[in-house]
């Protein structure tokens, strides 16, 4: 039982605080409910931003040591143009649902850190074709959807393309086929078990 002359703990106080009528106008609960929205929502998209840079990415020496290493050798990191493809480019949707979806799935990968699955080059490497099927099954699922974001297909100036470029985009418009479809490898290394199908069918891997 309560004793009536104990004085409240911080917690009561901070609820009967809260069950009394303020003093402050509609107004005046509206403006500071508004404020306080903004700042909340302010810090929410920088933490959204700020775990989508290339830094983060590679505060994780799993993610750094190989994956970056790989990746610095490829057109999507240094090209003629001086575009630069960075992680969260493609891996990271930039529709507001669909990247929080991302962030909440990427907690597996922290998980994964924490617990020293591919602390080392070795583990990385054993788990490699793993790591690849199941980003390879995302991009399909979703049709390439980063890869969209930069190439396009009534973009492409195709009359540019090498022949065997022009023949296998036709084809592939035609067929339905998505980015991830032929372009495996283009980033990262293929895994050592990856078996590509015979040139010219679908999901030949391209390396150009």
């Amino acid at each position: 039982m309560n004793d009536p002359l104990k004085p409240p703990s911080a917690l009561g106080r901070f609820f009967g605080w809260l069950r009394r009528p303020s003093g402050m106008s509609l107004v005046s609960l509206l403006v500071i409910g508004a404020v306080a929205g903004i700042i909340f929502w302010a810090g929410f998209n920088e933490v959204l931003h700020a775990t989508s840079t290339d830094a983060f990415c590679i505060s994780c020496h799993e993610l750094k040591d190989q994956p970056y290493v790989e990746y610095q050798e490829t057109p999507h990191y240094k090209n003629r143009s001086g575009v630069r493809a960075g992680c969260a480019d493609c891996h990271v949707p930039r529709d507001f649902v669909p990247k929080l979806i991302r962030k909440v799935e990427a907690t597996k990968e922290v998980w994964g850190h924490f617990t020293g699955i591919i602390s080392t080059p070795e583990k990385f490497e054993a788990m490699r074709m793993k790591m690849a099927q199941v980003e390879w099954e995302s991009m399909k699922a979703s049709n390439s959807r980063e890869c969209r974001e930069c190439h396009a297909w009534d973009a492409m100036a195709k009359a540019k393309q090498r022949p065997k470029a022009q023949r296998n985009h036709e084809k592939a418009q035609k067929e339905g086929n998505t980015c991830i479809d032929c372009h495996k490898g283009v980033a990262h290394l293929l895994p050592k078990e990856y078996e590509p199908p015979e040139e010219g069918t679908k999901d030949s891997p391209i390396i150009e």
